[in-house]
């Protein structure tokens, strides 16, 4: 999930989202915790996408701060 993907979504589906993404965490540690997670690299990425929903909703909130997509996250995606 990149941040220009996130950007467009509307404020109820960006909470939404996170909630899910939420629950897919908690699962996701307690599964790695047991010992059952095949790749526990997933905690990270759930991490970072759920701080990218969190961004965009800040951005939508508050319209003075304007999320700067950077020139290098530009070039990947």
């Amino acid at each position: 999930m990149k941040y220009n993907e996130v950007a467009g979504l509307s404020a109820t589906e960006l909470n939404k989202k996170t909630k899910e993404l939420r629950g897919q965490l908690f699962t996701a540690r307690m599964k790695n915790a047991l010992g059952q997670m095949a790749n526990p690299m997933e905690i990270r990425d759930l991490r970072r996408n759920i701080a990218r929903l969190k961004t965009a909703a800040h951005a939508q909130a508050s319209p003075k701060s304007k999320v700067k997509v950077s020139a290098k996250a530009k070039a990947k995606g």
